[in-house]
């Protein structure tokens, strides 16, 4: 990459008129074509790093998947080749290879160097499709140090190769070879009857991060996800450069004909208490947007559009909402227009016939949006031509009239199923309805409680638990707030803390596994409850970290079985009723050591004692000291606990910020995190047991306590 020192502040560096006279047209810099996208990449495929080497693939793949939704394209190919290149084939319609008017170039040159140009304007190439704004494949062939484009059409193979953006042709195999400029050649004949597009290229690592890399976890959930949307799409994922665990390579293919039906079954973890239901419908709208006319002007134009909303829901005996929604083939994580429209027709849907069949009270308040979704598992997915998003990320749909359609198909066809007189649907139905009631008088109940709380604790002298022993300082960047396990430790602790800004707060044995009990009994329960309440920042959908009274919390438990056990039920309280903190970073594991080394007659500048953190550290350290003669009493010291420690030792190994280690607890895959939490902690018992028996041959017995 060129260096991003500009002229003028160059000028300013030698000394320049401050005045700003020396300032003039001649220091503005132009850049022409895929030049601003190598000068900026940031700005096209959001980082240089493995996101941004992940965001050049999808914009490949995104291409092939457009034809799948055209209906052109059935099978998409991805090889990840062991040389580090990638490529994507399909057997669509193939880039256009003749010479498009306006530039002279042919449409595969165009596709690949032009930036905003593509099918994807006008309406005459896709209904619907993934790509909007005609930057995805020329931003990656900028990006390459080599990119080779051959497409099936016509009953020939055209071929064309590009060096960093520019088209011609490679003497031999690999980036380095040597180049020639040139255009989009025939290299051999075909049957007219096949058609289709292989885009291979190579990274350039003048651009990327040398730690950069692909995620086959990534391309094989993003290849399955796909898969479901677009029923009958075959996606073939065969990695030959070895990323798989181990350095394995392997094959994997995805292709759902159910569709988003086999999707919510995917998605849903808990039991079903009905059917995946599938809505659809269509509905139609008028917008001014500007057209491509037969002179190559942009004309503002009023045309109609179609939008097709597909939904496939089901309710479960959770209490967590999994709603995935889309927009063609787009991820919209944000929700948007579609995602409000769903989710309102739901509600005002269920209180319209929750009051028709009497099921709420008369004096009971209308069920909100958060009743009707619990335990709600749906994909919710719209398709229609240039659809408005909120950004460039496309993470919200802003097209307004997405709100009204789907939530008029939704409407009509949930009211279908919660009336419906069929004996199975109209159980089923009973069931849902009865669930939301459920889900209501819980939260009303809920809140009772914690209104009662509020009115017993401002009666109170302190509204803070009398176990807790606070600490002086208010500045919360400062403060730090310990969980310590049991009252032998909490003793250690006090003589071992700073008590200028370090709070402590023991519980009592293991706490309630919130996974698989209900929020009054968490609220109940006295140890969740000190735990919210001294944090003071509220839980669940209240949870306000800005109220937080510490910047860290830390668990401090036992080196063994039962402090883990410990550990990960606080860890389970956290990510389910106070869950900004641990994505604030603001949740941490203290490490206390396993053992102690006194030596005998330490050299000058040599602590006398040395502590390590396990078995293997523990070996290690006494091979280094035998090796340099170093002499140690042979009574080492095992920590059992934390109550086992002077309060010297505490503070120097675990509590004081100048030598302690900490592990900060963080959510880097929320999706992952949420399965693992419920398997391990939540209901389901049967899978439990199978992945502790499945994993029991690959425990390592050295690491039990026993």
């Amino acid at each position: 990459m060129t260096a991003e020192t500009s002229v003028p502040s160059t000028a300013l560096l030698a000394g320049a008129d401050r005045d700003g006279s020396n300032y003039t047209a001649r220091h503005l810099l132009v850049l022409e074509g895929l030049e601003a996208v190598r000068k900026r990449p940031g700005m096209y495929i959001g980082s240089t790093d493995s996101r941004g080497l992940m965001h050049c693939l999808w914009e490949i793949i995104d291409n092939s998947v457009d034809e799948a939704l055209g209906g052109y394209c059935d099978h998409i190919e991805v090889i990840l080749h062991d040389d580090g290149s990638v490529e994507v084939r399909d057997n669509g319609r193939g880039i256009p290879v003749d010479v498009e008017p306006k530039t002279g170039l042919s449409g595969v040159e165009v596709v690949m160097t032009k930036l905003h140009a593509g099918g994807k304007f006008g309406g005459g190439s896709y209904a619907a499709s993934g790509g909007l704004h005609g930057v995805g494949a020329s931003v990656v062939n900028a990006l390459s140090a080599r990119l080779d484009v051959e497409v099936d059409r016509a009953g020939n193979t055209h071929a064309i190769s590009f060096r960093r953006g520019v088209p011609g042709a490679f003497a031999a195999a690999g980036p380095d070879a040597k180049f020639e400029t040139g255009g989009l050649r025939k290299t051999k004949r075909i049957p007219k009857t096949r058609t289709g597009t292989r885009v291979r290229y190579w990274a350039d690592r003048q651009i990327f991060l040398k730690d950069a890399k692909l995620s086959l976890d990534n391309l094989h959930q993003r290849a399955r996800q796909t898969a479901f949307l677009v029923p009958g799409l075959t996606i073939v994922v065969r990695d030959e450069f070895g990323l798989g665990e181990g350095g394995s390579k392997g094959e994997e293919s995805f292709r759902f004909d159910g569709g988003i039906s086999e999707f919510c079954e995917y998605l849903a973890s808990d039991k079903p208490v009905c059917d995946v239901l599938r809505f659809s419908g269509q509905g139609t709208f008028r917008e001014t947007v500007p057209v491509l006319d037969a002179h190559g002007q942009m004309t503002p134009t009023q045309v109609t559009r179609e939008l097709d909303v597909d939904v496939a829901l089901r309710w479960g005996t959770g209490y967590d909402t999994t709603l995935k929604s889309f927009v063609n083939i787009i991820a919209t994580p944000k929700g948007g227009t579609h995602v409000a429209g769903f989710e309102t027709a739901v509600t005002s849907t269920m209180n319209e016939v929750l009051r028709a069949k009497k099921l709420l009270r008369v004096a009971e308040d209308d069920i909100v949006k958060d009743d009707a979704l619990e335990g709600l598992t749906a994909v919710v997915t719209v398709r229609l031509a240039e659809p408005q998003f909120e950004g460039q990320t496309k993470e919200v749909l802003g097209t307004s009239a997405a709100r009204r359609i789907v939530n008029t198909v939704i409407s009509k066809e949930l009211k279908a199923f919660l009336t419906s007189t069929k004996r199975d649907a109209a159980a089923q139905a009973r069931v849902v309805m009865e669930k939301a009631v459920a889900a209501a008088r819980t939260r009303i109940a809920a809140r009772q409680h914690k209104d009662a709380q509020r009115r017993k604790t401002a009666l109170e002298s302190s509204s803070l638990p009398a176990k807790l022993a606070d600490c002086r300082s208010d500045d919360v960047d400062r403060s730090e707030l310990f969980i310590v396990e049991g009252d032998s430790a909490l003793g250690t602790a006090k003589l071992a803390r700073n008590s200028e800004f370090q709070a402590l707060l023991p519980i009592r044995g293991k706490i309630l596994n919130v996974q698989k009990s209900s929020v009054t009994d968490m609220l109940k329960n006295a140890e969740c409850g000190a735990i919210i309440q001294v944090i003071g920042a509220g839980s669940g959908r209240t949870f306000d970290i800005d109220a937080a009274r510490y910047g860290k919390i830390i668990m401090m438990t036992d080196a063994d079985v039962d402090g883990s056990h410990i550990r990960t039920l606080l860890l389970t309280l956290f990510q389910r009723y106070m869950r900004p903190m641990i994505e604030a970073g603001r949740v941490y594991a203290a490490v206390p050591p396993l053992h102690r080394i006194e030596l005998i007659q330490p050299k000058k500048g040599q602590d006398k004692y040395v502590y390590t953190y396990s078995d293997r550290e523990l070996r290690d350290k006494l091979m280094e000291f035998q090796s340099k003669g170093i002499r140690y009493k042979d009574s080492i010291q095992r920590y059992k606990g934390l109550g086992e420690m002077d309060a010297d030792q505490l503070a120097e190994t675990t509590m004081d910020p100048r030598h302690r280690t900490l592990r900060r607890i963080s959510l880097t895959d929320l999706e992952a995190a949420e399965q693992v939490f419920d398997l391990l902690m939540g209901n389901d018992v049967a899978p439990r047991k199978e992945f502790i028996s499945s994993s029991a041959a690959t425990l390592d017995r050295s690491r039990i306590d026993a």
